[in-house]
């Protein structure tokens, strides 16, 4: 192996330990700020579906933390911390922002999601970490789910209509399309990520 791909894969290999560092840590976040959300939702139905998004919430968060320690890594501990006093704090505003408050931040933060979950497949690739990819893409296809709940929500209420939403993502089929082109289609370099 020569020394740039050595180098590029590296390169690749800390970009993907930095984005699920982020992602792990903003898995708590979430679940902690869900588990307030849906206590404080007085519908039944959508109690029982952002119980279930919290509990998709921490499961993400099991399979980055073992990606994590695959590529002998570790949470940055200060991201836990903050995604802790976030998390917690969200929790508790849940009872007293309103329902669509909670709903828009929700959806708005899942459309980020649906990203960074892509990137760092992209970055398993990259360090040729195959065998994370289809995990990652899972999860992102599930974070596309959570914002189209989240959207529609938002979109239903009166007021939910006259709020700058958020642009939409593609279409859930396109999650994958990349990873479906032969590999001399797929990004040459870290920097056309």
């Amino acid at each position: 192996m020569k020394e740039t791909e050595e180098t590029s894969i590296g390169a690749y290999r800390l970009r993907l330990i930095h984005i699920l560092q982020l992602a792990y840590s903003g898995e708590r976040a979430a679940a902690y700020a869900y588990r307030g959300h849906w206590r404080s939702a007085s519908n039944p139905e959508e109690r029982e579906r952002i119980h279930q998004i919290e509990d998709e919430e921490w499961h993400h968060r099991g399979l980055v933390g073992q990606m994590l320690s695959k590529l002998g890594a570790a949470p940055d501990p200060r991201r836990e911390l903050k995604a802790l006093v976030i998390g917690r704090t969200l929790q508790a505003l849940c009872h007293v922002s309103g329902w669509l408050l909670p709903m828009y931040g929700a959806g708005k933060l899942e459309r980020g999601n649906i990203v960074e979950y892509e990137h760092a497949a992209q970055y398993a690739v990259g360090c040729e970490k195959i065998e994370f990819v289809d995990c990652l893409l899972t999860m992102a296809e599930v974070e596309w789910e959570h914002e189209q709940y989240f959207r529609a929500k938002v979109l239903s209420h009166r007021l939910g209509r006259l709020l700058p939403i958020w642009p939409p993502p593609p279409p859930k089929e396109t999650i994958r399309r990349a990873f479906d082109l032969p590999i001399e289609y797929r990004p040459a370099s870290i920097e056309s990520v």
